[in-house]
């Protein structure tokens, strides 16, 4: 049975590296449906690419191949893997924190690691730098057209073994509800924090409360102000600052027909903090 194949690199699309990973796939099986995921991951950003997958993996069906290669180390002894997931589904991607995000919220039921010189395009020749078209694509594809059986391709390995990417878990301190800012609602300039709405409403609150928001760059407080928890960008007037729950039932900041990160020069990561607590 053939499967839907996505894939998801930090090549952009100015010049021919996407098309080559499509053009091996369609030789392994022209009836594969190829999809996109994004090819605008920064460069190198692994954070981003586990993000990326994590924001996506869940409305796909069972059997569809993620191909994710953000891959600084290609060529070093890092190990390129398979994992299947809790719901059934597999990535393909080296393994070097891509599957954080997988791992810790959607689970990862079985991994599998294989030679990358016995599993490359043969046509690649002495070309050991594009492992997303030799290695990724060309496996992703032979995966989802059912060339190859995930349960003998390569070797099992550990859940455990994979390498994982720090992650600062969100928690309530008395009346504060504490996160991290992971990633940006890019084209839009939103923040995303990992402060689940479960834990938000423990602390009572309902749309059309205030809170009083801080963000902090390590130790440098970047923003301070008490902003209003909306359903909808449409409750608040344009330029005001909202907060509210985004796509992944987590809280997102934002300015109604703004950009909050430019607005404030608000960047992502662990050590980007925000504290909520009810004004």
């Amino acid at each position: 049975m053939k499967h839907a194949l996505v894939f998801q690199t930090d090549f952009g699309l100015v010049d021919g590296a996407v098309c080559a990973m499509y053009g091996v796939a369609n030789s392994i099986d022209p009836t594969l449906k190829i999809y996109d995921l994004t090819h605008d991951i920064p460069q190198y950003n692994i954070w981003e690419a586990s993000y990326r997958l994590r924001q996506t993996i869940d409305y796909w069906p069972e059997g569809t191949v993620f191909v994710s290669v953000v891959d600084p180390g290609v060529g070093s002894t890092r190990r390129s893997v398979i994992a299947r997931t809790q719901r059934n589904q597999y990535i393909i991607t080296p393994d070097n924190g891509t599957l954080t995000h997988i791992k810790r919220i959607e689970g990862i039921e079985s991994v599998r690691t294989f030679d990358e010189k016995a599993n490359k395009l043969p046509t690649a020749g002495e070309s050991f730098t594009f492992f997303g078209r030799d290695i990724y694509a060309f496996n992703g594809a032979k995966l989802a057209a059912g060339k190859i059986d995930y349960d003998h391709f390569g070797e099992p390995v550990p859940v455990e073994s994979l390498v994982e990417l720090p992650i600062v878990p969100a928690y309530r301190e008395g009346r504060h509800v504490q996160g991290t800012i992971d990633v940006l609602d890019v084209r839009f300039g939103n923040l995303w924090t990992n402060i689940d709405h479960r834990l938000f409403h423990e602390l009572n609150v309902v749309c059309g409360d205030r809170l009083a928001v801080k963000i902090k760059n390590d130790t440098r407080t970047v923003y301070e102000n008490t902003v209003v928890f909306a359903q909808s960008f449409a409750e608040v007037s344009i330029g005001e600052p909202l907060l509210y729950i985004n796509s992944l039932e987590n809280i997102g900041v934002a300015i109604n027909q703004g950009s909050f990160a430019k607005a404030y020069n608000i960047g992502t990561g662990t050590n980007w903090r925000l504290s909520l607590c009810k004004a």
